[in-house]
Order: structure tokens, then sequence, then C-alpha cells
């Protein structure tokens, strides 16, 4: 079921715009999420001089079942610059709204917890300091990670479900569980009740409508702010298949639902990312989408 219909094709805009961000990220030697999980916006995103950078590397010790990330053992390696090349790759871009992401570093003590806020302090010691979003890895649900990235600076933190429950053992690494999610979600919120906190589902996996409005209620239970829905999208032969491209009116109607549930922002379509529109989904968050 992977012939994708003409209407799931992206056309790929801002090509110049994506080969100039790339190669100044490349000379920093900075990875980020648009390149290394083949995200179908980087063309679109780049265009407007934004990315979202990965940190700790691009090898992750996880390996589901729907990403291209490389797998692996990192070794307990970490690069100890990375911080403050990122801290210089904002305030070239003049970024106003950072994403921070990782790979799963189970390798490490605490999940790479304490990098990912010194990536944070450092971003924020700019002389403009941007707003910055952290889309977290579950650190094995370690309460000391999470409440050091809760207090870390961040003014939002992600952390996807990925799918809906009954998939989650499929579709995601072993060491990964819907409930964890649903924890870690819930835990950063209780560690700092200012934070924004987000998630993202993929739809097109096997899944039943009922099975994804049932886990978008257990995201807003948590006190879950913005959520983002999307097509998976096969990213090589090594992936799962993708069971079902739906109709955009399927997202539509899904938009509809989180709206009534009480989400602040509900981000849904064929293209949508965890990143996707992420600055103008934190400002209606908080009350201050004139400023987008």
């Amino acid at each position: 079921m992977d012939a994708k219909p003409e209407w799931v094709k992206a056309s790929a805009p801002g090509l110049e715009s994506e080969k100039k961000v790339g190669n100044k990220l490349s000379e920093l030697g900075l990875n980020t999420v648009c390149r290394e999980a083949n995200c179908p916006n980087q063309g679109e995103c780049w265009s407007k001089g934004t990315a979202t950078f990965m940190l700790m590397g691009n090898v992750c010790t996880r390996n589901c079942r729907f990403c291209e990330v490389e797998t692996g053992n990192p070794g307990g390696e970490l690069d100890e610059t990375e911080p403050e090349r990122l801290k210089k790759a904002v305030e070239e871009f003049g970024l106003d709204y950072v994403v921070l992401t990782s790979v799963d570093r189970d390798d490490l003590s605490d999940g790479g917890a304490e990098h990912f806020r010194q990536a944070v302090e450092k971003i924020k010691e700019t002389p403009d300091p941007p707003l910055v979003e952290g889309l977290i890895p579950d650190f094995s649900g370690n309460p000391k990670s999470l409440e050091l990235l809760a207090q870390s600076g961040l003014e939002v933190v992600g952390h996807n479900v990925e799918t809906v429950e009954r998939l989650s053992p499929r579709v995601r690494d072993r060491r990964a569980s819907y409930e964890l999610s649903i924890s870690v979600l819930e835990r950063v919120k209780q560690f700092n009740s200012d934070l924004v906190t987000k998630s993202s589902i993929m739809v097109g996996l096997g899944e039943s409508k009922e099975e994804v409005r049932d886990a978008m209620a257990d995201l807003r239970g948590v006190g879950v702010d913005i959520v983002t829905i999307g097509q998976y999208l096969r990213p090589t032969k090594d992936q799962l298949p993708v069971e079902k491209f739906l109709e955009t009116s399927y997202f539509e109607s899904l938009k509809q639902i989180g709206g009534e549930m009480g989400f602040s922002s509900v981000i849904s379509g064929p293209f949508v990312r965890s990143s996707y529109k992420a600055k103008e989904t934190y400002l209606k968050a908080v009350g201050r989408e004139e400023e987008f």
C-alpha cells in the first residue's frame, strides 16, 4: 500500500534555501532531524531559514520500525563542543524560535539530559535569546532527567506517543511504550506547570479513528496542550509499510475533535510532523498568536 496518491506528494518548495541552510549546518557539524528523518517539510521550513536541530549525534540506541535514523551503540561518546556550535548557528541564522530534539541515548546514565540542558542554556545566552522547544526522548522515565529538562528554560516540551496504544509494541522499540510516553508528558508538567506540552500521532499504520480519538483523549487527560497529527510515510523499504493513505477530510475531522477536547492547538494534515508550525502553535497556546 506504498504507492502514494497524487494528493499526498510533496511539491518540495524552497530547494535553494534548503541547500544554503544545509551547507551551513554541515560546516558547523550540526545534525537536523529534517534530513536524518527525511521529513517531507524540510524544503518549506528551510525556505524560511528554520530547522530542528538533533543533538547527541545521528546514531540512536533505539530501533523503532517507522524511523530512518541509524541504529547502533555510540558507546557513551558525546561531543562537548556541540552546545557552543549550536549557539553559533542560532546567532548566524537569527532564529527567534528553535526546536531541539535528540536521538535516544540509552548508553548514557541520564539518557543525555544534562547535555540537552547545556544546549538550552547556551542558546539562552545569545544576545536576543529565542524561544526554545525541546522534543525529548523518554529518558527511560528517569524522574531526575525529566525534572532537569522541565526546569532547563524550555518554553515547550514535546514527547511523541507516535501511534495508538494497540500498535505501539509493533511500531516502536521494545524499550519505549505508550504508557511510558503518557507518563513522561504528565511528569514534565508536574515538574513545571508553566510548560506548554505537546505530542504527535502518525496515522495510516492500521489504527482506527476511534483509537486515534482515544489517544488524543489520553494526551489531553495529562494536560497536553498541543497535538500534531500526520500521515505516516514510509522512509525506505526497511521500515513498516503504509497501511492506508487518509484523505484531507479525515485530518480536518481530527482537528475538530481535538478542538472539542480542549487542546489549545491541533495541527492535522498529511505532511504534518512534530515540529511543523512550531512557533505558531506555541504562540497560540499562550494567547500570543497576533505576534506570528
